[in-house]
């Protein structure tokens, strides 16, 4: 894993357990897993990220930064991965995830005009929010499970990749030293 790479980026333990917003969670900042980045960490923490970025909420990244802390999983990488849904990739993904919904309850998907106005939330998203909702739910369990097993996989498969380049080196080196 690009570890040097991640590091470089990440803020200082002292200053988000200083930081004056988070007074009210000081006392669960104190676990060293929140900035730590192992394997169990990262994975844990492209979990949580992958399941809140389908959470078709606001403060998204307050959710995904509360459930890291509380399942201690790192704490940026969880709130930087919430940031998949920005407002360029928030309609085809809800899109999606609402075809989904439809597809697994047996509805066909209504022809929607999406509008932004108060009218069209209190009629049309009536309609279609279990559909909606329940794809949602379903896409984030099944991304956060494949992205906590993927990241594990990958996380593992680079250990192991190092570990046989070391043993190599010293294979090496011990064929010199014997010549």
């Amino acid at each position: 894993m690009p570890r040097r790479i991640i590091k470089r980026y990440m803020p200082d333990h002292e200053k988000i357990r200083d930081h004056k917003h988070l007074k009210i969670l000081r006392p669960l900042l104190n676990d060293p897993n929140l900035l730590h980045l192992n394997r169990k960490s990262v994975s844990g923490a492209f979990a949580v990220g992958l399941f809140f970025a389908w959470v078709p909420v606001p403060f998204q990244m307050f959710l995904s930064a509360l459930a890291s802390i509380i399942i201690r999983v790192n704490l940026p990488i969880s709130v930087v991965l919430v940031w998949i849904t920005n407002p360029l990739t928030m309609p085809p993904m809800f899109y999606f995830a609402y075809k989904v919904g439809s597809w697994t309850l047996g509805h066909p998907p209504r022809d929607v005009n999406f509008e932004l106005t108060w009218d069209w939330l209190s009629t049309s998203l009536g309609a279609i929010w279990q559909p909606f909702l329940l794809g949602c739910f379903l896409i984030g369990v099944i991304s956060s499970v494949l992205g906590y097993v993927i990241i594990n996989r990958l996380w593992r498969a680079h250990v192991l990749q190092n570990w046989k380049a070391r043993k190599e080196k010293r294979r090496a080196k011990l064929l010199e030293n014997t010549k």
